[in-house]
């Protein structure tokens, strides 16, 4: 498992190396585009099974009012009928909701192994600087009087709000209380990480939110509190 862990952050760490060499080559040496090209592949990787997520989240969304409707109508008299029910109805709409996670949990290795990656990788100070950020390989602590700090936690953090925007139901409290803690939470981890952590988290969550859009419009708009058809 050692080795298998090893060989995971070795290969990360040499892809952003190649991507790197690539930006050289174009004549714009920079780690901070090195590890935009990277996320961009392994958002290709993984865009099936997003998609699919993204399918059944909004499926989801879709369906809020209806399994609102089943759990008032069954509330402090049968749980377990009301959970009988709304198992139906995500049968009946063709929803997987352990779908939703499956993306992150495959995600985690990929961020975990980048995380190492950028600790031991060794770059070239003229090249390491990406926008206000000196260093993406570096951890930068949230400081009024460098306001460069600010930048990708604060980025992280609207982003991950405007993707979580396209799949909350606003009839569910919930969701909406999460649509708010979330980005806060991820804007806050940002800033404990390698910046380059927090640049991918910011690029993959921009095709995502893409991705997203388009998934919404295929699949049709949710008007407030109105049920789906």
């Amino acid at each position: 498992m050692v080795q298998l862990w090893g060989a995971l952050v070795g290969f990360m760490t040499g892809l952003i190396n190649w991507f790197y060499h690539l930006t050289v080559a174009a004549g714009i040496p920079s780690y901070g585009i090195a590890i935009i090209l990277l996320t961009v592949l392994i958002k290709l990787i993984l865009a099936p099974l997003t998609h699919k997520q993204m399918i059944s989240m909004r499926k989801m969304t879709q369906l809020q009012p209806k399994i609102k409707e089943v759990q008032d109508r069954y509330k402090g008299k049968d749980p377990k009928k009301a959970q009988e029910k709304v198992m139906e109805l995500y049968k009946e709409n063709n929803v997987n909701p352990m779908l939703g996670c499956l993306p992150l949990i495959v995600q985690m290795p990929i961020l975990m192994a980048l995380y190492r990656a950028l600790y031991r990788l060794q770059v070239d100070p003229d090249h390491a600087r990406f926008l206000w950020v000196p260093d993406i390989s570096q951890v930068y602590h949230i400081s009024i009087t460098q306001p460069q700090t600010l930048l990708f936690p604060i980025l992280a953090g609207v982003t991950t709000f405007l993707q979580s925007k396209l799949t909350t139901s606003p009839t569910d409290q919930t969701q909406r209380t999460m649509l708010i803690m979330m980005p806060l939470f991820i804007a806050y981890i940002c800033t404990t990480v390698p910046a380059g952590l927090a640049l991918y988290w910011t690029t993959f969550n921009l095709f995502g939110y893409i991705q997203q859009a388009i998934v919404n419009k295929q699949l049709g708009h949710i008007k407030e509190g109105a049920p789906s058809k």
